[in-house]
């Protein structure tokens, strides 16, 4: 039996080795990333959020500025599939308001005698897609203008939680993903001149490094937030809040690329590309940096993360964005006190909304960076 197997698998084994000697570096690079369960998982988790993101007006069921003064606080709504023994298909029963005579307090409770169908692509409120069209087709609804289908609950003022939680992710992933942006132009472009020529210039961005680190970051906000006039447009503090985010957030690429410069500025491929006439911007962009690819890609990866915890962490302490701007650190305002967590802990879930991005994030530059590592198997 042995003697039968081996011929079979000794040509299949041939074939998958000159495979992969004839493959590109991208797929070798993508064979190396799929082996890795969590990077492919969290891969299509945040392509999932973003694509949500961006179509935040069409997902999300309701305005995220709605007020619903009759469902201040209302419990998740719980999707049925069997009513009374009976298969139905997906639906929500109706909400029933009450008050404790004894406490006063509202308390909710399901209608099982009023069977809501979950409706795909329901005609819902209009709104007004990235002010190209205009719309009112919604993933997901319900036709009742009394009732509504809240996922993740309201809150204090009735607003439906999801829908803000969709329309939050496209400013918190957009600060974070436009600050890496702008940190890694300036810290690949600064690292590398740093690193490559040395001497003064190496001295003099170093200093600068230095001195932008030494800021402190929670006071520098409380002043710039001290004196930022309130009438100011909440997009043009949305922007300057990502640019200073970058500025700030620079420093950490800067250094990484300027270790790795300083490391192989003198290997034999670089003094190769200089005997051959090759020019300072060619040997830095087509010989030095492709070489250091994983470092990079380990970089931003967690720079993304760090710029999605800066923004909600400033605007939970009142530093960052205002209302009526809506990012996940403005909703996790309204769990800053143990009696609405107590009362209603769902309005939590924008915390664990950033939880679960942040570890993606670093889930997926694990991968990448073992994916591009050249010495990697």
């Amino acid at each position: 039996m042995t003697d039968q197997t081996l011929p079979a698998a000794a040509p299949q084994s041939a074939a998958r080795q000159e495979d992969l000697y004839t493959a590109k570096p991208w797929q070798l690079v993508w064979r190396r990333f799929t082996k890795h369960t969590l990077a492919v998982i969290s891969l299509w988790f945040l392509g999932i959020i973003i694509v949500a993101a961006i179509f935040a007006d069409m997902v999300a069921p309701y305005d995220p500025f709605e007020v619903q003064r009759l469902r201040t606080l209302a419990p998740p709504t719980g999707i049925h599939l069997f009513h009374e023994g009976q298969f139905v298909g997906p639906f929500v029963y109706g909400l029933k308001r009450e008050r404790d005579p004894e406490t006063a307090r509202v308390h909710f409770e399901d209608d099982l005698e009023k069977v809501l169908p979950i409706q795909l692509f329901y005609a819902g409120d209009d709104y007004n897609f990235f002010g190209l069209f205009k719309s009112n087709i919604h993933l997901f609804g319900i036709d009742d203008r009394r009732n509504q289908i809240n996922l993740i609950g309201t809150d204090d003022l009735g607003r439906d939680v999801f829908s803000r939680l969709m329309h939050g992710a496209r400013v918190s992933l957009s600060a974070g993903l436009v600050g890496v942006a702008f940190a890694f132009v300036l810290g690949l472009t600064l690292g590398s001149i740093s690193g490559y020529f040395g001497g003064w210039i190496d001295s003099s961005i170093q200093r600068l490094m230095e001195f932008i680190r030494s800021i402190p970051t929670i006071p520098l906000w409380m002043g710039l937030a001290a004196a930022l006039p309130i009438a100011w447009d909440p997009l043009f503090v949305y922007v300057l809040i990502t640019l200073i985010l970058a500025l700030i957030g620079w420093t950490h690429l800067a250094r990484v690329v300027r270790g790795q410069f300083f490391a192989i500025r003198n290997e034999d491929y670089v003094l190769a590309a200089r005997l051959a006439g090759a020019s300072e911007y060619r040997i830095i962009t087509k010989h030095m940096l492709p070489s250091m690819t994983s470092y990079i890609i380990a970089a931003l990866t967690l720079a993304v993360p760090d710029m999605i915890l800066g923004e909600t962490a400033l605007s939970f302490l009142g530093l960052g964005l205002r209302p009526p701007v809506v990012s996940w650190g403005v909703l996790l305002q309204d769990a800053q006190n143990l009696r609405s967590i107590s009362m209603a802990p769902w309005l939590l879930a924008p915390g664990a909304a950033v939880v679960l991005t942040v570890l993606a994030f670093n889930f997926l530059g694990d991968g990448l960076r073992d994916a591009a590592d050249p010495y990697g198997q």
